[in-house]
């Protein structure tokens, strides 16, 4: 009786903590999530703007260099735009790059000519291809509607850059040209019959 007594008690004591952790704002919640969301574009739109200026100075081919200076204009432009939403927001985002970032800036400032173009290229891919997901993401399910927006307004501009980066990585590694992607979203409505 003693231990059926003392599970009752610890599933209580459990599912308390439980509700007042969800209660709790140190825990995650949707604004949270929304918050995280813009931390992590504005870090991922830091690194784009730095990682331009060097496909500027360190690319060979002049579509690397056009796509770099392509990453330093509308990062910047967007990366303005998300630091004014999170200032509305009270969300403190980064300023300059993190870890993770620095790291890559660091090995790509390594390279130069032909190789700089083909690793630079294929990060952008990868991140790009990434970026666009969490931003689809961000832009349907985001609970925030400011955040929904401007990930809304962004994802086309994302899905422009994935387009061009798989083009140039396609040439660079000798490969036919990619078609663009699917676009972003396609709306059909049904109207009554009015007959």
């Amino acid at each position: 009786m003693t231990r059926v007594l003392r599970l009752v008690l610890g599933g209580t004591v459990i599912a308390l903590a439980t509700a007042s952790m969800a209660a709790d704002p140190e825990h995650p919640t949707e604004a949270t999530d929304a918050n995280a969301f813009l931390v992590k574009a504005a870090s991922g739109g830091i690194a784009e703007v730095e990682l331009g200026r060097l496909a500027l100075q360190r690319g060979a081919s002049p579509d690397v260099k056009e796509f770099g200076e392509r990453m330093v204009n509308d990062h910047t432009q967007a990366n303005r735009e998300l630091d004014a939403l999170a200032a509305r927001k009270g969300v403190a985002v980064p300023k300059n790059l993190d870890r993770e970032h620095a790291g890559l800036r660091d090995r790509l400032s390594k390279l130069s000519g032909r190789d700089f173009d083909l690793a630079y290229m294929k990060e952008m891919t990868a991140d790009h291809e990434q970026d666009v997901a969490e931003f689809r993401r961000a832009s349907e399910g985001s609970k925030d509607p400011d955040v929904r927006a401007f990930a809304e307004h962004t994802l086309p501009t994302l899905v422009s850059h994935l387009d061009a980066a798989k083009r140039i990585e396609n040439t660079l590694n000798g490969h036919a040209e990619v078609p663009p992607a699917a676009p972003t979203a396609l709306r059909v409505e049904i109207l009554p019959d009015d007959r």
